[in-house]
C-alpha cells in the first residue's frame, strides 16, 4: 500500500513540476510583466472556489458564474482560463488526500485509471452525444441516487459503511461507472458529485472518495490546462490569480474535511449532489 500511494505522490509531483515550468516558460517568452501580475478579485475568487471544490462541490461552475457576472473574462477565453487555473490547485487537493487517507491501492489506482482512459477513449464518443440530453439523464439519475442516500442517512434503509476499498463485481462496477464519468467529462459534466454518491452508495466511506476524484482530475487537468497555454486560449492574470488563492483555499478546506465526522460527510455529500443536480438540470433548461 506504501509503495502505490508513494508512486501516485511522486507521479503528481513530477506533473505539477512540469506543469508549473511550462506555464512560466511560455508566459516568460510571450507576455510582458504586468500582463501576468495577477488581480486580488482573482485571487480571492480562486480561494473562495477551491474551497469549496475541496468539499466536492466542485469549483468550476461558481467561477464561471462569477466570471460571466462581472465580465472578468471573455467567454471564449473561459474554458481554458478554468483548467489553467486550476489545475495546480486540484493537484494540492490529490495530494493532501491520497497522503492522508487510506484506500485500498487497487481501488484507488484502477478507478483513476478508469476516468483517465475514458477521458482519452470515450471523450469522442461522448462528445457526439446531445448534451441536454445527458444533462438531464444525469441530473434525473443524481436526483434518484441522493433520495437513497438520504433515506440512508435517516437510517430508513441500508447502506453506506467504513469501507477502503472494493473488491469482485463491486470494484468492476465502480471502474466501468469511473470510466463513463471521465468520459462524460468532455461535455462539462463534473466527476466529483458523481463519484461521491458511487463509493457511498457502494460501502465505502465518504472520505474514501477524495482521493479518488481529486486524484482523477489531477490527471487530467494539467494536460488539458498545457494546451490552452500552448495556444493563448485563457486569460492569464485571472489564471494565475486562480491559482495563487486556490491553493490556500485548498489547504484550508482540506482540514475541515478531514476532522468532519463520517456522519456530516455523509450529509455534506448530500449537499453537493442536490446542487450538482440543481446544476445540471438548469444547464439543460437554458437550452430548451
Amino acid at each position: 500500500m506504501i509503495t502505490s500511494t508513494r508512486v501516485l505522490l511522486v507521479a503528481l509531483v513530477l506533473i505539477a513540476g512540469w506543469y508549473a515550468w511550462t506555464w512560466f516558460a511560455i508566459e516568460r517568452r510571450r507576455s510582458p510583466p504586468g500582463a501576468r501580475s495577477a488581480r486580488g478579485a482573482d485571487v480571492a475568487l480562486g480561494f473562495a472556489t477551491d474551497f469549496f471544490d475541496t468539499l466536492g462541490i466542485g469549483g468550476f461552475a461558481p467561477t464561471t458564474a462569477i466570471f460571466k457576472l462581472f465580465r472578468r473574462v471573455p467567454d471564449e477565453l473561459i474554458p481554458g482560463t478554468l483548467n489553467v487555473g486550476h489545475a495546480l490547485p486540484t493537484l494540492t487537493e490529490a495530494l493532501i488526500f491520497i497522503a492522508a487517507v487510506t484506500v485500498d491501492p487497487l481501488t484507488l489506482i484502477s478507478m483513476i485509471a478508469a476516468s483517465v482512459l475514458g477521458a482519452w477513449l470515450g471523450a469522442g464518443l461522448v462528445s457526439r452525444l446531445p448534451r441536454r440530453a445527458v444533462q438531464l439523464g444525469m441530473s434525473t439519475a443524481l436526483a434518484a441516487a441522493a433520495v437513497l442516500l438520504l433515506m440512508t442517512n435517516l437510517g430508513w434503509m441500508p447502506g453506506g459503511g467504513e469501507a477502503a476499498g472494493l473488491g469482485g463485481a463491486r470494484l468492476a462496477f465502480a471502474v466501468a461507472v469511473n470510466f463513463a464519468l471521465g468520459a462524460l467529462m468532455s461535455l462539462g459534466i463534473g466527476l466529483y458529485a458523481p463519484c461521491l454518491i458511487l463509493v457511498c452508495l457502494l460501502g465505502m466511506s465518504p472520505l474514501a472518495a477524495f482521493p479518488i476524484m481529486m486524484g482523477s482530475c489531477a490527471f487530467l487537468m494539467p494536460i488539458g490546462g498545457a494546451r490552452f497555454i500552448r495556444t493563448a486560449s485563457y486569460s492569464p492574470r485571472a489564471a494565475l490569480g486562480l491559482t495563487l488563492g486556490g491553493i490556500p483555499g485548498v489547504l484550508v478546506a482540506a482540514y475541515v474535511v478531514r476532522s468532519l465526522p463520517v456522519t456530516w460527510l455523509r450529509w455534506l455529500v448530500l449537499v453537493v449532489v442536490l446542487y450538482a443536480a440543481f446544476l445540471m438540470l438548469e444547464s439543460a433548461r437554458r437550452r430548451l
